[in-house]
């Protein structure tokens, strides 16, 4: 299949999508004892890419089959990771029984799609490898009955790179995918995550979580108010997506923290901080700046400023509070977004050295 999307990056494939293609191979190869080269699955909307067996081994109840995962052009995490499975028989009238291999996470708090204790298996990867499952066991008249192991090489030091810490899984990956595709530099996966973190927050009433822009801001936060990682969002560019599902699930009090540039921007109604998709106003800049008590001069100096960090360096000389201010607006936008919910807000202001430069009023 065509696996080139409208920006000409090369679309990739989920450790879902690895998955139930090693353990396609993996059962086929227990049934049958065919050992296959590579196998074709179908993935949810009807796509059917094949996958190319990495390693493949059996005995007479058991059998294993692995696959290295291509992410395509995305900088996943998991792109070159050995994923594998490994099925055994089970007991009649069992199902699939999922369990989680060296490399994969174990859900240790609520919120999530999956119960505490059960492997970080995603339920739409799961219900793939049902099918595929069901599918070879109607066709040479077996049960059906395994128990199935997922495993990922790495997968313990590859999740340190992930928000499972956060989100309360440990022991490794989670074994993700709702489309079975990887899309480059996809913005849903990462608000996905915000989602999820903020689930695990509301489920296990926790009082206060913050969201931040990068690790300097988060760094100086959680440091500041002593919060757990599993309070810490890290919700980079997407404050809008961070606030609209807060809205949902509001907790009692929420901090977000980032660079004076990023706050400035959401200080000026923009939910989406990203350098492509919003700019700072400088010429709104200077008239907030104007409320301060600034020169005609200084605005004008302002007004051709380069960037916001320049702004903010030249305030500080003029002795101007422009940090604080900004805070102070960036909290009024979101206070508006989550409106009739009683969340305390602050805003912090964090410059590049980890220094905290201006906070709002709740």
């Amino acid at each position: 299949m065509n696996n080139k999307n409208s920006g000409n990056l090369r679309r990739g494939w989920t450790t879902g999508a690895c998955a139930t293609a090693a353990a396609k191979a993996a059962y086929t190869l227990l049934v049958t004892g065919e050992l296959l080269s590579s196998v074709k699955i179908i993935l949810p909307k009807g796509q059917k890419p094949e996958f190319k067996l990495n390693n493949i081994e059996h005995s007479k109840n058991y059998a294993k089959a692995s696959i290295i995962k291509d992410a395509g052009d995305d900088p996943d995490v998991t792109h070159g990771a050995e994923i594998s499975v490994s099925v055994k028989k089970g007991m009649p009238e069992t199902g699939v029984i999922f369990k989680a291999g060296t490399g994969v996470g174990t859900i240790t708090k609520s919120g999530l799609q999956l119960k505490i204790g059960e492997p970080a298996i995603n339920p739409v990867p799961q219900k793939m490898i049902r099918s595929v499952i069901s599918e070879i066991a109607k066709e040479f008249n077996q049960s059906g009955d395994v128990v199935l192991t997922i495993s990922v090489a790495n997968g313990e030091e590859l999740a340190k790179k992930t928000w499972n810490p956060r989100l309360g899984i440990v022991g490794g990956i989670s074994i993700l995918g709702t489309t079975g595709i990887v899309i480059p530099y996809s913005c849903s996966a990462w608000i996905h995550s915000i989602h999820r973190g903020i689930d695990v927050a509301y489920s296990n009433n926790f009082k206060h979580v913050a969201g931040c822009t990068g690790s300097t801001s988060d760094e100086y936060v959680k440091k500041l108010y002593k919060l757990p990682d599993e309070a810490m969002i890290d919700m980079g560019d997407f404050v809008g997506g961070l606030l609209k599902y807060f809205k949902k699930k509001p907790i009692q009090k929420l901090t977000l923290g980032g660079g004076f540039g990023k706050i400035t921007k959401l200080a000026q109604g923009h939910l989406d901080l990203h350098s492509k998709r919003s700019q700072v106003n400088f010429f709104n800049l200077a008239s907030e700046i104007k409320k301060l008590g600034s020169s005609t001069k200084f605005c004008e100096q302002v007004q051709q400023a380069n960037t916001a960090s320049e702004v903010l360096a030249l305030s500080n000389k003029e002795g101007l509070p422009i940090a604080k201010h900004i805070a102070e607006q960036a909290c009024l936008v979101a206070r508006k977004v989550l409106k009739d919910t009683e969340t305390e807000i602050n805003v912090l202001v964090i410059d590049r050295q980890g220094n905290l430069v201006g906070e709002s009023e709740n």
